[in-house]
């Protein structure tokens, strides 16, 4: 597309009202009842002026532009703040609102810099066009009386700056960080003509204030004041194409701007049906990774892991990768061969790299890194349900009564999601919060939990247990929903379980250090509460119960009824981009797409009449068996797409032994990431500017991903996965990722009527999308749940094989912070760095004082399996006992001290409980030190000789 704005009706739009009727201009319009006129103006082709105004903001009235004469009344209305009525006759230009308009401008002109020519917004500044539209030619005042011009910039942040000379105290900055992104950082200080914006307090800059980046206040401002770094450097964009986000779950769209090949700016699209036109720093401002020096774009090969890397063209590497694959297989069998698919890639990726592990190696074995964060939610949901995926579209939120979160933390891991639900509670909501940490949604500016349920981590079940035995002893279940559409019998079952008296809150206390008025407090509120709606994380999923967790979530939903309408349901946030996508097309070695066991000779059938090959009907090794196979010899190759394995999965010093055991490691990747240390192949690939195809995010919903720029490395990924494909001997000839979807449409019944063609002309699909759900499935199990009656299943505490004790003492849990992404290996390569350059330990005042230990010491943190050292920081965050730390950072390693230990049912890594020890350290530890020096030594890359 080229270069066109998005039209600004100026004011949200209103739904669900009678319909009215007037004329603006002499134009007949029908809008719903409560319409602003600015917005009917827009609606019937005019174009009335206005600079406070904007679309996603609510009607402000203070700029004076918008002025309208209305027949039968007095004087001269704001458009924005006056509704439409029937019969109403509208007038925007008549000399009088000419002479006012141009009085207003003149005023606002008579205080700012006249630099238009040499101003980054020159040709893109709404005052700039407000001028011209009131026809302001001269200002009578002047430009010699008391002004702001003199005002310092702000050049702190380091993705935009504020210059306060330009700005025009409409206040749209201020509003859209408080009704966007509900974070109240900015705020007009002043009054009169002292009035100006400010990010906290008198001494704070951008970067020290609360402003979380996001860049809603960029995208809001009318003048210069707020721009990006990138458009004074780079200029105005030329063109710009429409995509979807690679970070997060929540899928947001953007409209990627750029001058020639070059990006300028990710604007986020207003019709995005996951964002609305709101971001988040990553998706908005951290994609500079993507021309980081530290990028590699040439193909590299090497015979073993301690030689230096050599560069070599691609048909070399594709010969070589498939010679040595074929030379295995033949020698040690198809299933001494594996592959990993990454949740970062497209769909059509993921779908091709299973396909070439089954098809071409031979096996099942294929993993992702979706089974490490959310295979018990396949399992969980799919057992209780019937389908292995949330329930309801993130615009449900907005109708919950009572919002529960258990083990996530939206607003650095989800952050887009997470304005609109505190949009929601700002609007009367109530809150529930079960996580071991205080997280933001328990306090932050107009936001309030209701209960906080600070749990011992590992007790989730035991938690969401005693809520049961509440809800069921106190005669709040909805019985006549359990009857209708659940399973009766299990259902009593299940009750009699959880009415036992060892799973009341009085009792469990012990177990979950959760008070028990608290709790019970919780669970009253949520049964009766009206719409409950559940969001949960990694901090369910990632423990030795996970699926038990996820079960005992849905059994709480289906006995308070809150199953199959809006603002309600069981809402799993994944973690990135593609977690549902890469899940739904078989990244899984018991599943093919549609999450159809590989033993059903139906289903394998079909899979085996499209593809040409018989396949293997016995389920493949998950990640680690792949591992503890290498290390006795039965597992030889591997290759790796997108994912980064040794920094990501548990036990790091497990994962090394089982690549280093491999004899050939092929890493399909940006960077050299940690996982490269032990590979023989390096493929380069592309980052999702530079390709096609489809992601699915957290709300089932499929969104295209459209190629901005050419690749850099030559070829998009699944460019890269069908020539490995070919060069192996498979007759693959896909032209486009379209024709991967019609494949995958084929068959997936789940996705029969998903297309590339129908993305492009609809926006997004929701699956199921078929012909008994032709259009999709914003809400799932309105009139029945997927499996017919849904399931109770009784979910027994089961107490961690992780156990604190006198050598460790404290409990480990894990997560995300808002600037970083997953292991960093994008983030790192950014300014983001600036908020966050090192994982540091979250220890609680008393934990840390019985140690000896203040805010930024070095310590040790040790457990069974390993240790490392990073910086503490003492918090009360955190509860006495429990320490918690991200993983984002190589340096610190955080997964060489995490178990083992998995969920029963998925071998999902206990990530969330590790036993530990926290010391005093004056050093990095002796792993840290061979570790760095081991990866320095595997990243050689053998010079080009001169010529």
């Amino acid at each position: 597309m080229g270069y066109e704005p998005q039209a600004d009706f100026g004011t949200p739009e209103v739904t669900g009202g009678p319909d009215v009727t007037l004329t603006v201009d002499g134009r007949a319009v029908t809008v719903p009842a409560g319409t602003s006129v600015m917005r009917a103006a827009a609606l019937s082709g005019g174009a009335i002026p206005k600079l406070c105004a904007s679309d996603n903001l609510a009607a402000f009235g203070s700029c004076r532009l918008c002025l309208v004469e209305i027949d039968g009344l007095r004087g001269t209305p704001a458009s924005c703040t006056t509704p439409v009525a029937q019969g109403m006759a509208v007038h925007t230009q008549t000399p009088r609102l000419e002479k006012l308009r141009r009085g207003v401008m003149e005023l606002y002109i008579s205080d700012h810099p006249l630099d238009c020519l040499t101003c980054s917004a020159n040709n893109d500044c709404e005052l700039q066009d407000a001028a011209a539209q009131v026809g302001l030619r001269d200002v009578r005042y002047g430009y010699a009386g008391e002004n702001h011009l003199d005002a310092m910039a702000d050049v702190s942040n380091p993705y935009f700056d504020f210059d306060p000379s330009k700005c025009i105290a409409c206040s749209r900055c201020v509003r859209a960080c408080e009704e966007v992104q509900g974070t109240f950082a900015l705020t007009i200080d002043g009054r009169g003509f002292a009035s100006k914006v400010s990010a906290g307090q008198a001494s704070d800059d951008f970067l020290a204030s609360e402003c979380v980046s996001c860049g809603a206040c960029v995208q809001a401002c009318p003048t210069a004041t707020l721009n990006e770094k990138a458009v004074t450097a780079i200029g105005k964009p030329e063109r710009a194409v429409v995509t979807t986000c690679a970070y997060c779950g929540v899928g947001c769209t953007f409209r990627a701007e750029l001058k020639g090949e070059q990006l300028v700016r990710m604007v986020p699209w207003k019709d995005g049906k996951a964002n609305h036109g709101h971001s988040c720093v990553k998706g908005r401002f951290a994609w500079g990774y993507a021309n980081h020096q530290d990028r590699i774009l040439a193909p590299m090969i090497r015979e073993t892991i301690d030689q230096p890397w050599r560069e070599v063209s691609w048909d070399e590497a594709l010969r070589y990768t498939a010679d040595r694959l074929n030379a295995i297989k033949a020698q040690y069998g198809a299933r001494a061969l594996g592959g990993i698919t990454s949740s970062r890639c497209t769909n059509e990726e993921a779908y091709l790299v299973q396909k070439l592990v089954r098809a071409g190696f031979g096996s099942n074995n294929v993993d992702t890194c979706a089974r490490v964060c959310h295979s018990p939610t396949g399992y969980g949901l799919k057992t209780t349900f019937g389908t292995s995926a949330g329930t309801q579209d993130f615009d449900s939120v907005m109708d919950a009564d009572v919002i529960m979160v258990i083990g996530a933390n939206p607003t650095d891991a989800h952050p887009v999601f997470a304005s609109q639900m505190k949009r929601r509670l700002r609007q009367g909501a109530k809150m529930i919060v079960i996580d071991p940490r205080r997280i933001d949604l328990v306090r932050s500016p107009h936001v309030q939990a209701q209960h906080h349920l600070a749990l011992q981590p590992g007790t989730n079940v035991a938690v969401l247990t005693a809520m049961a035995h509440v809800i069921v002893t106190e005669a709040l279940a909805d019985e006549d929903f359990v009857r209708e559409r659940c399973d009766w019998d299990e259902y009593q079952d299940w009750a009699r379980f959880v009415a036992d008296a060892r799973h009341s809150p009085e009792v469990l206390e012990a177990v979950t250090r959760v008070p028990a008025a608290e709790l019970r407090a919780a669970a009253r509120l949520f049964a009766t509460g009206g719409n409950g709606a559940i969001y949960y994380g990694l901090g369910v999923t990632e423990h030795s119960q996970g699926s038990s967790t996820v079960m005992a979530i849905a059994n709480l939903a289906m006995v308070t009824g809150n199953v199959g309408r809006r603002g309600v349901g069981v809402n799993p946030l994944r973690g990135q981009n593609n977690v549902q996508g890469s899940c739904d097309m078989g990244s899984f070695p018991h599943e093919l797409s549609g999450y159809r066991h590989i033993s059903d000779a139906s289903t394998r059938a079909l899979f085996e009449a499209d593809w040409g090959v018989a396949l293997d009907p016995e389920p493949g090794l998950r990640i680690p068996n792949m591992l503890d196979a290498a290390v006795e010899g039965s597992f030889r190759a591997l290759y790796v797409q997108g994912e980064d394995i040794l920094q990501s999965d548990p036990n790091t010093h497990h994962v090394a032994a089982g690549l280093a055991a491999m004899d050939l490691v092929i890493v399909h990747d940006l960077f050299l990431n940690e996982t490269a240390n032990y590979a023989h192949v390096f493929l380069p690939g592309s980052t999702f500017l530079e390709k096609n195809g489809t992601f699915t995010n957290a709300e089932r919903r499929i969104q295209l991903v459209r190629k901005v720029m050419e690749p850099a490395n030559g070829f998009e990924d699944w460019e890269v996965t069908q020539k490995v494909a070919k060069a192996m001997g498979l007759d693959w000839d896909y032209a486009h990722p379209a024709e991967i979807m019609a494949e995958i449409a084929r068959l997936t019944p789940s996705f029969a009527g998903v297309s590339h063609e129908r993305l492009d002309r609809e926006g997004s699909l929701q699956w199921p999308v078929n012909e008994a759900h032709p259009d999709g499935s914003p809400i799932m199990h309105v009139d029945g749940f997927v499996r017919g009656k849904g399931r109770f299943v009784v979910t027994d505490y089961v107490p961690t094989d992780e156990k604190t004790g006198p050598r460790f003492p404290l409990l480990l849990t894990t997560g995300r912070i808002l600037s970083q992404y997953n292991v960093g290996a994008q983030t790192r390569r950014t300014d983001n760095v600036v908020w966050h350059e090192e994982d540091v330990l979250e220890i609680h005042p008393t934990d840390a004082e019985n140690r000896g230990i203040v805010t930024g010491d070095l310590v040790r943190l040790a457990s069974r399996t390993g240790e490392t050292t990073l910086r503490a920081l003492v918090t009360d965050r955190v509860a006495p006992g429990v320490v918690y730390t991200t993983f984002h950072h190589p340096g610190t390693q955080a997964n060489v001290v995490t178990t083992e230990f998995s969920d029963w049912a998925t071998n999902c890594p206990e990530y969330k409980v590790t036993a530990v020890q926290v010391s005093l350290s004056n050093g990095p530890s002796e792993w840290q030190e061979r570790y760095a020096e081991q990866a320095a030594h595997s990243r050689r890359i053998e010079a080009e000789p001169a010529e």
